[in-house]
């Protein structure tokens, strides 16, 4: 073969680092905090809702393109409920493979060929392929640690000028992969101030809408003055209900960006999760003391690995939403967090993910490491005492 196999626009990316470092953790046995997955199942009631529906003959065939009518009619609930934002099911929501399959179908069908994307570095991986995979030009804005605020925050005046004749749409990712940020009220209209000023799209991964903690508050984008119109919201129940392998993903749009990215989902995998969209349309419907009871218990697991870090010596920047937290390896000499965490199993038999794979600029978070605290409170404590050799 005389050609490279691969499309060159893949050509940036191999195996992604989740997938190696998961890898790294079955061959040593050691604590994998480096995919973000729970290591235990959602709520039962959930869990025979997908039973039930398998035995009744629910989805066991194509469900349809959009997705069922229970789980459309559910998400167009929960969107009202919890923020009053109103859509019709059968027009403005698209049930999808997971919010991965949804971000990409909103990029391969909204992005042209030479357009520019604006995402917010460190982002997650996926995030950079997509927009590769639609020939879109992507234009990283940094969140940079900020040590008063204790968080990671947004430059506006950075963001304003990366806008271009030729940007087509901003994406965002709010509560923040992997920093762990929650960007405020104050961040979130300006970004739609500008994105109304430049009339530019917005594709709003919010997947750990959820999963926010202390004072923050989770805002969608999309109820700001001049967004709804120009907004594609993204969610899915992985994270919220500790069923990641279930892969179901949504998104809410008006109907001509429904239809567009339909257009492209359909040619994706047309359909999938059949009957696991019912239990997931109950799932959505449990009462708030579910989710009190979710970011509850996160927050006490949050603080366990956080403490443990810091005990052990790293910096670490306390998030305020998802279940990871940034922590930098730099005070214990470290410098490349690469190295450090292909090291890492060995050295203590705990896996983290390096942050600067999550950049274009990967010298702004060499030091840096996500760790994940989806996990059972004993495994959180024996990974500090772990990383406390260190």
């Amino acid at each position: 073969m005389t050609r490279a196999p691969l499309n060159r626009r893949l050509a940036p990316f191999g195996t992604t680092i989740f997938a190696e470092m998961s890898a790294l953790a079955t061959a040593t046995g050691a604590i994998n905090l480096g995919q973000g997955f729970p290591d235990t199942d959602g709520p039962e009631e959930v869990r025979e809702a997908a039973v039930r529906a398998l035995r009744d003959g629910r989805g066991n065939q194509y469900p349809p393109g959009p997705g069922v009518p229970e789980l459309r009619t559910a998400i167009t609930e929960h969107q009202r409920r919890r923020y009053g934002l109103v859509h019709d099911p059968d027009t403005e929501v698209l049930v999808t493979v997971g919010a991965t399959e949804a971000v990409a179908a909103s990029l391969l069908a909204l992005v042209e060929p030479g357009d520019e994307v604006i995402a917010l570095e460190p982002y997650y991986d996926s995030y950079a392929a997509c927009i590769a995979m639609a020939g879109g030009t992507r234009v990283p804005v940094t969140l940079r640690p900020d040590p008063e605020a204790g968080r990671f925050v947004l430059d506006l005046d950075e963001l304003r000028a990366a806008v271009t004749d030729r940007t087509r749409l901003i994406l965002l990712n709010t509560p923040h992969n992997p920093t762990g940020t929650v960007l405020t009220r104050d961040e979130l209209a300006a970004v739609a101030a500008l994105a109304v000023e430049r009339d530019l799209l917005v594709v709003t991964d919010e997947v750990y809408e959820h999963l926010v903690f202390d004072d923050a508050e989770h805002v969608p984008i999309a109820t700001f003055p001049g967004m709804r119109e120009r907004t594609v919201t993204i969610s899915s129940a992985g994270k919220t209900f500790s069923f990641t392998g279930w892969k179901v993903g949504w998104l809410t749009a008006p109907p001509e960006l429904t239809t567009a990215v339909r257009t492209a989902k359909q040619y994706l995998t047309f359909v999938g999760s059949g009957p696991f969209q019912y239990a997931i349309a109950e799932a959505l419907r449990l009462p708030d003391a579910f989710f009190a009871s979710l970011r509850a218990d996160l927050a006490v697991k949050r603080d366990i690995l956080t403490e443990g870090l810091t005990a052990a010596g790293f910096g670490v920047y306390r998030p305020r939403g998802t279940y990871f937290v940034t922590a930098d390896a730099a005070p214990l000499g470290e410098k490349d967090g690469v190295s450090f965490c292909r090291s890492l199993p060995e050295r203590c038999g705990v896996v983290a993910i390096p942050n600067a794979v999550f950049y274009d600029h990967p010298d702004t978070g060499r030091s840096l490491v996500r760790l994940a605290f989806c996990k059972g409170e004993d495994v959180l404590r024996e990974a500090a005492e772990r990383l406390a050799r260190l």
